[in-house]
């Protein structure tokens, strides 16, 4: 009995608490609308998010690309208007809180998927061009990295949170066969992306 008892405590604290504990969650310095952005923009997302000329991904946008737009806020909106004021009046970047952001033990192309592989961008972002508000970052207090990039987790359930993680990427290379060579290249494709 008593050992039932233990291990469901085990269990909890294991699953549950640590979990809740070992995570620090923050809220992004601007609550960002793709919604009303992707609305007025011409190019979708790679009106923000492109390819630069020597084939980089540029990811999150610089203070320069907002600016265009942005020199005095266009509404009422208290968020554009704490943008414009504590950001773009005095040219500073905005801190954002990247989810997707990779230990520098990993290499990760976003050519080889937008451009080689004609991948969509919601294949591994999902509808982010459809959401009003930015999630909240929860950051691992340990490792300071996203909840986001994680895998399953420790029972072996996929985590809920709506982001690519590396247990996807695993899943899609396989299922693609996308490391060249043997049965056992593609089970060790891992060192493809980590150094």
């Amino acid at each position: 009995m008593f050992f039932f008892i233990g291990l469901v405590a085990s269990l909890i604290v294991g699953w549950i608490l640590f979990p809740k504990a070992l995570y620090s969650q923050k809220q992004q310095p601007i609550d960002f609308n793709h919604t009303l952005h992707s609305g007025l923009v011409s190019n979708g997302c790679e009106s923000c998010h492109f390819f630069r000329e020597d084939g980089t991904y540029s990811g999150v946008p610089k203070l320069a690309q907002c600016i265009e737009c942005h020199e005095e806020a266009q509404g009422s909106n208290p968020e554009e208007i704490k943008f414009v004021e504590q950001y773009v009046k005095k040219k500073i970047e905005v801190p954002w809180l990247v989810y997707a952001r990779q230990p520098d033990c990993v290499f990760f192309s976003h050519a080889a998927h937008v451009k080689t592989a004609n991948m969509n961008c919601a294949t591994c972002h999902g509808p982010i061009g459809e959401s009003e508000h930015m999630k909240p970052y929860q950051q691992n207090r340990i490792t300071g990295y996203s909840r986001d990039i994680w895998g399953e987790n420790i029972g072996g359930v996929k985590n809920t949170w709506d982001r690519m993680k590396m247990d996807d990427c695993s899943e899609c290379h396989q299922k693609e066969k996308v490391s060249p060579g043997s049965v056992q290249t593609q089970k060790e494709g891992c060192f493809v992306c980590h150094k």
